[in-house]
């Protein structure tokens, strides 16, 4: 039994080496490259959407503030003329907006959060993505080095007759001094 399992280990860690050799590192490694700048290019578009939303949301607050207010002098002028029916329809806007409101400041909190999580992820993608970098260009310059290496050791030279006939006669006038 151990030794199936020793072979079937080994046969999978050729496989394995097989497949990485296959894979070649640094076409995998510029792939995971292009997608973390998709992530990071898409997290910092969605960031600066957020951070023109929080801007926005406070002029929103303040015409629902200033409408609230209005509000609040129509029920006045209606309670006054003891219309009931109509203050009614007045304090069913006044609740309106103050619910408005309430969900505008609820949307300023859950917008303020989701900024610090992208701000965080952006962060820490881009630190990856630095590494990734340098990982790649490490790859990619040993790959160039490994084909320079093999361009080397590929190159036929050719060697005369003549070539031959001169390193003989060296070799023999070697022997001779010697």
């Amino acid at each position: 039994m151990a030794l199936i399992s020793r072979f079937s280990r080994l046969f999978r860690a050729d496989l394995n080496a097989v497949l990485d050799k296959i894979e070649e590192p640094v076409v995998l490694l510029k792939q995971a490259v292009r997608e973390m700048e998709e992530e990071v290019a898409a997290d910092e578009r969605n960031f600066k959407i957020l951070q023109h939303e929080l801007t926005q949301i406070p002029h929103l607050e303040q015409e629902v503030e200033a409408s609230l207010k209005s509000l609040q002098d129509e029920i006045q002028l209606c309670l006054n003329d003891d219309n009931e029916s109509l203050a009614r329809s007045v304090i069913k806007r006044k609740l309106e907006n103050q619910l408005r409101l309430k969900r505008l400041q609820q949307k300023t909190k859950d917008i303020k959060r989701e900024v610090a999580v992208i701000d965080e992820r952006v962060s820490s993608n881009k630190t990856r993505l630095a590494g990734m970098q340098q990982k790649l260009e490490i790859l990619e310059e040993e790959s160039s080095n490994e084909l320079a290496g093999q361009r080397s050791y590929d190159i036929d030279v050719p060697i005369s007759n003549d070539d031959i006939e001169v390193a003989l006669l060296k070799e023999k006038q070697a022997r001779s001094t010697s």
